[in-house]
């Protein structure tokens, strides 16, 4: 998929099994909604991580920047639901990344993908860029592969949020390889070769960096809203 948009909000998170079933109620009747319905906000979904873990990884395709500081947003952080206040305490090790979109490459929407927190080394933020820009290029237009894209965090000047203030606060993320494809073996082919830590470590990322595949749950574009939903919110 090519993402939407020139920003985006990537998070992950683990729910443990036993809020497992409403929070994905909750995320997807009433949360994705909620957010689809502000000015600015253009697609959203939801990953599980593939081993059956409690992982998920959530990402908010955005049309600007400037979405992450719109008041609409705000509004909205700051103002969270009864049930959004009952289910962020279950959001744990939350990582939370407020990205500028560096590059996009593919189109369509694949049913798994590979994410990768990454760092680069002291003086290689140049020469790791273009290398990881050429291979996402190449890497889309290889068999499987539906989308590869580089996020790269930019939190902006803000108060922390009467959400963060819940969840106590979050973690943030570097820079952000994402790779899509409908085969989960691609991904893990990627993984193991073109974008393994040895290949990233070679090119210039610093040694400490974290990966997963999540296989799509759900998603939501704001598209999607009814006429009356998109209307109220």
């Amino acid at each position: 998929m090519t993402l939407s948009g020139n920003a985006a909000v990537a998070m992950w998170w683990d729910i443990l099994p036993a809020q497992r079933e409403e929070f994905q109620d909750w995320h997807s009747r009433e949360h994705f909604p909620e957010r689809m319905g502000i000015e600015g906000f253009l697609r959203g979904s939801r990953w599980s991580n593939i081993d059956g873990g409690p992982g998920f990884f959530v990402m908010y395709e955005l049309a600007s920047y400037e979405t992450l500081t719109s008041p609409g947003y705000l509004q909205s952080l700051n103002n969270p639901t009864p049930w959004s206040m009952k289910m962020m305490p279950h959001h744990l090790h939350m990582v939370r990344s407020q990205c500028k979109l560096q590059s996009s490459f593919g189109g369509g929407l694949g049913r798994a993908m590979l994410t990768i927190r990454l760092s680069p080394a002291e003086g290689q933020e140049g020469p790791l860029l273009d290398w990881l820009e050429k291979l996402l290029a190449r890497l889309a237009e290889s068999r499987g592969i539906t989308g590869a894209h580089l996020l790269q965090t930019k939190t902006p000047e803000a108060a922390m949020t009467q959400e963060q203030k819940i969840r106590g606060g979050d973690a943030v993320a570097d820079w952000i390889v994402l790779l899509s494809s409908y085969e989960t073996e691609v991904l893990q082919h990627a993984l193991a070769n073109e974008l393994s830590p040895q290949s990233l470590k070679a090119a210039g990322a610093v040694e400490a960096m974290t990966h997963d595949i999540y296989a799509l749950s759900f998603s939501l574009g704001k598209h999607d809203l009814k006429p009356a939903a998109q209307g109220s919110l």
